[in-house]
């Protein structure tokens, strides 16, 4: 009993651990191909269900693919309402894993490891990243293999036999799919498991059907976990996953004892009853709320007020019809850089606020935030090569050669600001404190940097040349401040009033700090000459 007891806990290690490997390759590997997705589901609700589909088959777990999407509603760039429809399909994809287990995927799982690992091992390039993924992906598979081994002793136990085979509460047994589930993070777990206590003739579907419902619901763990650290628009999220789960839950007991008879008309095998009841609870829900997402966004408005930010991940200002007129579009990208400097300023003020006191769902805002400034940096690059095939004045060539260059210098700004969320986050990780003394320096020097950002901004909306002037002897003063900075640093570490892991975090935290003013500089300077 010890032996199968330990060989289950390891498979169940051994799928998370191999879920969150493929989570972290897959989206490593698609991270180039994000702002593409979230083009295509927010454009309807029906391309985020799909969108959610995809994503959870791809991810191998609704929990991902809810986290992901909490996380991006948090930070402004899915609106609330357009995460609706993706949190929906999120939990039909998850249907697959379990159909998969049901096929007998698992015995197939070590010849797959072992194709996709010498693949991983000897290939390059394409080859070894998808050698990697379909490893981890086969690991997934070959865990729950483990997991059919160590519950196949359970046939020879009558008391194991006698609690799962014979008719529990219903309830009982939605309870123990909620705590399982809440504490795996993963509903493919107890699902699949059921399958393959199904194959072994060890449930009941009485029994299985409603553990299915439990282990569905206890997915909403996840979403309130990341909703305890995110705005107001996360945790409607949260709360609209958990309504639809609650609802779906109750029509789906009311008609439990109704549902079995045709679940066992539809197949012999347990284990395909258990496949066919969890795959109808999920578009069960999806049917029932797809086409009332409006009144449900709504509704849930209402419970939870509250303001919260709306980032747009594409450009506001840049239209193609302005392209026929060169200076209208190149007003428009003008415009357009405003924009994307307004939230590199917004990364700026997080980052310093979470270098003085951290929070986890400020950092991962900062983290989405960058994506935007990176999309709009290649979105406007793109329409100035547009523009660059126009007749150009001098005038106008001068304005496109300026915002081309500018255009990086503020993606840049922005890279420094998520360097210091980084920078922050190892700060907090490694339980490092800055000395009194090293605080009272970053916060000047922090503040001078903010306001050269802010003139800086001002100087593109009005090409003050005074302004300019101002910008690059406020540069001089910061590096002046940062030298001292630096000097006072090497005497605290010399006399040991500064902790060892804070210092070289403080350097750091300066070094950008001097990058960023030097680039509003330069952003200043290309603005001088220009009307």
């Amino acid at each position: 009993m010890a032996q199968g007891f330990l060989l289950f806990a390891t498979s169940i290690a051994l799928f998370l651990f191999a879920m969150v490997k493929l989570n972290t390759c897959v989206q490593r590997l698609l991270s180039a191909r994000v702002r593409e997705y979230i083009k295509y589901s927010v454009r309807k609700p029906i391309y985020g269900l799909i969108t959610g589909i995809l994503s959870t088959i791809v991810f191998q777990s609704s929990s991902a693919t809810t986290l992901l999407t909490v996380g991006m509603v948090s930070a402004g760039i899915i609106s609330f309402y357009h995460s609706l429809g993706i949190i929906l399909g999120a939990d039909i994809g998850t249907t697959l894993t379990v159909q998969l287990v049901a096929w007998k995927i698992t015995s197939v799982s070590p010849v797959l490891i072992l194709i996709s690992g010498m693949a991983w091992i000897l290939g390059r390039g394409k080859v070894k990243s998808t050698g990697e993924i379909l490893f981890y992906f086969g690991l997934i598979f070959f865990s729950l293999s483990l997991t059919a081994d160590a519950t196949a002793p359970l046939k020879e136990n009558p008391t194991f036999l006698a609690y799962f085979q014979e008719a529990q509460s219903p309830i009982l047994c939605v309870a123990i799919g909620v705590v399982f589930t809440g504490i795996v993070q993963a509903s493919s777990i107890p699902i699949s498991i059921l399958v393959i206590m199904g194959q072994q003739d060890l449930v009941s579907i009485d029994n299985a059907l409603a553990i299915v419902l439990g282990a569905n619901m206890g997915t909403t763990v996840t979403a309130f976990l990341a909703a305890a650290v995110s705005n107001v628009n996360g945790r409607r999220t949260a709360v609209a996953h958990f309504i639809f789960k609650l609802i779906g839950i109750i029509i789906c007991l009311a008609f439990l004892p109704l549902a079995i008879p045709v679940f066992q008309a539809l197949s012999k095998n347990i284990s395909q009853q258990i496949v066919l009841g969890h795959i109808l609870y999920n578009c069960l829900i999806a049917s029932i709320f797809f086409f009332f997402l409006k009144p449900v966004a709504s509704a849930i408005e209402k419970i939870l007020p509250g303001k919260a930010i709306s980032l747009s991940l594409w450009p506001e200002y840049l239209d193609a019809e302005s392209l026929k007129y060169p200076d209208e579009a190149l007003e428009q990208v003008r415009k357009e850089l405003l924009r994307e400097l307004s939230l590199t300023k917004h990364m700026l003020s997080d980052a310093q606020e979470l270098l003085l006191s951290y929070r986890k769902g400020r950092m991962r805002d900062i983290r989405y935030v960058e994506m935007v400034v990176d999309n709009l940096q290649s979105e406007i690059a793109r329409y100035l090569n547009r523009i660059s095939y126009s007749p150009l004045s001098g005038k106008a060539s001068q304005r496109l050669f300026t915002f081309s260059a500018v255009v990086d210098d503020i993606e840049r700004i922005g890279d420094r600001a998520f360097n210091l969320a980084v920078l922050a986050n190892y700060k907090h990780e490694s339980r490092a404190d800055f000395s009194s003394d090293a605080e009272v320096e970053l916060e000047e020097i922090s503040k001078l940097v903010f306001e050269n950002l802010n003139d800086t901004a001002a100087v593109m909306r009005q090409g003050n040349k005074f302004l300019v002037e101002d910008i690059s002897e406020q540069d001089t003063l910061i590096d002046t401040k940062i030298e001292d900075a630096l000097q006072n640093h090497l005497m605290r570490f010399r006399m040991r009033t500064c902790e060892a892991e804070a210092g070289p975090i403080f350097v750091d935290v300066l070094i950008n700090l001097k990058r960023i003013s030097d680039l509003c500089k330069n952003i200043s300077t290309s603005f001088e000459n220009l009307d």
